[in-house]
C-alpha cells in the first residue's frame, strides 16, 4: 500500500497535466519518496538494511514537511495543519518495523 501511494504521488507530480513545473522542494520530496519506495521493496525481500533506509527516508520526508511548515514555503499542504500532524508519517514505519522484527524472531526460534 505504501509503495503504491508513493509511486502514485510521484507519477501525479511528474506526469499530470499541470501547468506549473515542480519546485525544488517538490524535487527534494520526490527523491525522498523514491528512497522510501526502494527501501520498502528491500524490506519486503526480508533484508534488515531496508528498515534503516525506510527510517532515514521517511525521517527526511517528515523533516522536509516541517521545513515547509515552519519555513513558510509556498506549499498548500501546510494550510490549517497542526505541527504535530506530520508525525503521523511514523505510524506505518513503526508497525512495519515491529512486524519485521517479530517475524524474524519467530523464524529464528523455529516457530515459523
Amino acid at each position: 500500500m505504501l509503495v503504491f501511494y508513493h509511486v502514485y504521488t510521484l507519477c501525479d507530480l511528474y506526469l499530470s497535466a499541470g501547468s506549473s513545473s515542480p519546485s525544488i522542494f517538490d524535487h527534494i520530496q520526490s527523491v525522498l519518496r523514491l528512497a522510501i519506495t526502494l527501501s520498502l521493496l528491500v524490506v519486503v525481500t526480508g533484508r534488515r538494511g531496508g528498515l534503516w533506509g525506510m527510517w532515514l527516508s521517511i525521517g527526511g520526508l517528515v523533516a522536509s514537511q516541517y521545513w515547509a511548515h515552519f519555513g513558510n514555503l509556498p506549499v498548500d499542504f501546510t494550510e490549517g495543519r497542526h505541527p504535530l500532524s506530520y508525525l503521523k508519517g511514523f505510524i506505518f514505519p513503526t508497525i512495519i518495523t515491529v512486524a519485521f522484527l517479530y517475524g524474524r524472531r519467530q523464524v529464528s526460534n523455529g516457530r515459523l
